[in-house]
């Protein structure tokens, strides 16, 4: 249309700050190492099923070639209940950080996920100074249920993923009756719910792969950049002062 500019209709928008995503400032996928996958689990029993679907996540990612670590949540404090300095706070947050994806396994106990699960998520920070230690990271969510399959761990994990500002794939795992789904060596046993528990591992390293040095990109904000923006301007108008 002869003398149309694309700002007219938008006269909030600070031209300076907005515009088409910059495809040209989107790196390929070139990081050599290995994809860094944290596992969290959100139970303390010492047959933990959440803890058993976790490990068996875990043999499955370092077979598709990415390295894990695995946070034990024995002696993390309730949230307020001990400064951040405390070593396990520590501990999780450092582990959050070193993180390019998670996978997080939580029992269903009364409808919901665990208090356990909640408080390992509640501890790690959306920033942390200049780090943001989950913003543009990949999820993988799971859970185990004593009864029926559910799905509403799985589906609060998801909203909390939402909320952590991280990639949560699309596919995810709920084994039912986790008490007949492993065998005495804690080893999963095969079945539909293993196939799809290989299923959401492959497609978590998958999408870490294609994401994490895209990372700070797809993270990239016009608000932000707006607030930076102003926040430059307002220092250099008092240092002209």
């Amino acid at each position: 249309m002869p003398g149309f500019d694309k700002f007219d209709g938008l006269p909030n928008v600070d031209p300076a700050q907005f515009g088409p995503p910059a495809l040209e400032r989107m790196p390929a996928p070139a990081s050599p190492h290995a994809p860094r996958i944290l596992l969290l689990y959100g139970s303390l029993r010492e047959r933990s099923y959440s803890r058993l679907a976790s490990e068996e996540a875990a043999r499955l990612l370092q077979a598709m070639g990415a390295e894990t670590r695995t946070f034990d949540p024995r002696g993390l404090p309730l949230p307020d209940d001990a400064p951040d300095s405390h070593p396990k706070v520590q501990e999780l947050r450092q582990l959050a950080q070193w993180a390019e994806g998670m996978v997080w396994t939580s029992p269903e106990r009364h409808g919901a996920m665990t208090g356990i699960m909640k408080a390992q998520i509640d501890w790690i920070p959306l920033a942390d100074g200049a780090v943001r230690p989950t913003q543009g990271k990949t999820l993988a969510v799971m859970q185990v249920s004593g009864g029926s399959q559910s799905f509403n761990a799985v589906n609060q994990l998801r909203v909390l993923g939402r909320w952590m500002r991280m990639l949560t794939i699309p596919n995810q795992s709920s084994v039912a009756k986790a008490f007949l789904e492993f065998d005495d060596a804690g080893r999963m046993k095969p079945s539909a719910y293993y196939d799809r528990l290989v299923d959401v591992m492959e497609e978590l390293v998958k999408f870490t792969v294609l994401t994490r040095d895209a990372s700070p990109w797809l993270g990239d904000r016009y608000s932000e950049r707006r607030e930076s923006a102003e926040a430059l301007s307002m220092r250099v108008n008092q240092k002209a002062i």
